[in-house]
């Protein structure tokens, strides 16, 4: 059975085996556990029940990361998407005074669309039309992102007011202890040691427990709690309150997020084939559009897929195990959740710069003497962690792509999707700015 399963993940090829896989797997699934407890507390701000979202985030994130693991054979985690549970509770709900129920109705909408463009090849068309030489750029400026957001869980990077960002306060122990969990991983990936972002985040709460610096507050549910989000979609109430650009919202986002995110890892993974192209893209957009739409039925915001799926990459992972091992372990989360909150985002802040910083390494693939991919390149780098958006660096770096190759006289080398990206990019912009 399991030379059978070997075979079909293809663990020869690519040079991997059992442990390795489902080492990543794990380190995945620790990278990116803080959502089982951080999307509640968005949603539960818009209303809905706590225990409700959190039996539907480790849910969702379960199916979507199996189906992905199994069906695309990548390693891609989903869950609930940062940014788009906030626009659900904060813009939606909160801001337009939308029912939770309304706007998951809308949720779904959004996934079915996305299933609609999939099947008729429109999605796989967006991710073909992405010119080849900026996929560094995204694969860089993600790693810069998620770097950001480690500085900023360490409390290494704070909030100021004079100039937006500064540096914490070093001599604070909620700051030290990521400071020694970095330390320590960096210091692991120098000795060779594959297990070294694991190590890191285990080594980082225990050293936090010790210490007093970890708090755990187990709350345990009943059934009917964590199935109080379950089947409350209201789709005929976003279909009659018109929801057109809530859903356009929800569905332009997830795919560009996805996309970027796609990009990122897959450049990290060594996934594209010699034409630049990854294998099996339209099992990776079936498996992203039925989570969205799972994600609506079971009570939670849109499912995205998750760029700390790079961590499991660095630690090695190359096929579908890691995102099946990080899916089982959110369905045990599901029952264990007070033990997996026993994890800081202080420990795995410091997996993320490493892995930032890995990622980083692509921007030696960019053609800087061409000032089209350099300036494009470098406005997709610098976009997506200023706007804390995937989406927006994409936006920013496409449109001025196309742009300057009209400029240059060399439109016939752009694509005629890659115009209409870049004229909804400019007509998303000019409504952001209105709004």
């Amino acid at each position: 059975m399991l030379a059978q399963l070997a075979r079909y993940f293809e663990f020869e090829r690519l040079g991997t085996n059992w442990r390795t896989e489902i080492l990543a797997g794990v380190t995945t699934f620790v990278t990116m556990a803080y959502i089982i407890f951080v999307n509640p507390s968005i949603l539960h701000d818009a209303g809905l029940p706590y225990q409700g979202v959190v039996a539907a985030t480790c849910l969702t994130a379960a199916l979507g990361s199996i189906l992905m693991g199994f069906l695309a054979r990548y390693p891609l985690a989903l869950a609930p998407g940062m940014g788009l549970n906030a626009y659900f509770a904060y813009t939606v709900v909160k801001g337009m005074h939308v029912p939770w129920q309304t706007a998951l109705g809308a949720v779904f909408l959004s996934g079915a669309i996305f299933m609609l463009l999939t099947a008729v090849g429109i999605r796989q068309m967006i991710v073909a039309a992405i010119p080849s030489e900026l996929y560094a750029a995204v694969a860089a400026g993600i790693g810069i992102f998620i770097a950001f957001i480690g500085f900023r869980n360490a409390g290494i990077i704070v909030a100021n007011p004079a100039t937006l960002v500064g540096l914490g306060s070093l001599r604070s122990p909620q700051t030290l202890l990521p400071i020694f969990g970095l330390v320590l991983i960096a210091g692991l990936l120098a000795w060779g040691v594959r297990a070294a972002m694991l190590i890191g985040i285990l080594a980082t709460t225990a050293l936090g427990a010790i210490c007093g610096l970890v708090t755990w507050n187990p709350t345990w549910y009943s059934w009917s709690d964590i199935t109080a989000t379950a089947f409350r979609l209201d789709i005929g109430g976003a279909l009659r309150t018109g929801a057109l650009e809530i859903v356009f919202v929800f569905l332009f986002v997830d795919l560009f997020d996805n996309v970027g995110t796609l990009v990122g890892v897959g450049k990290k993974a060594g996934l594209f084939n010699e034409a630049n192209q990854i294998p099996r893209m339209n099992r990776i957009l079936f498996a992203d559009a039925s989570a969205t739409m799972a994600s609506a039925l079971a009570g939670t915001s849109t499912v995205v897929s998750y760029i700390e799926s790079a961590a499991g990459v660095v630690a090695g992972g190359r096929t579908g195990v890691p995102a099946i091992v990080a899916g089982l372990l959110f369905l045990v989360a599901l029952f264990a959740a007070p033990v997996a909150g026993a994890i800081p985002a202080s420990a795995t802040a410091p997996a993320l710069i490493i892995v930032g910083s890995l990622m980083a390494s692509h921007v030696a693939e960019i053609r800087w003497n061409d000032p089209v991919t350099g300036v494009s390149a470098f406005l997709i780098i610098l976009g997506i962690p200023l706007t804390f958006s995937i989406a927006n660096g994409l936006a920013f770096g496409f449109t001025i792509y196309t742009l300057l190759k009209t400029v240059r006289g060399e439109w016939r080398d752009v694509g005629w999707l890659m115009y209409v990206l870049t004229a909804l990019f400019i007509l998303r912009f000019l409504y952001l700015s209105a709004a």
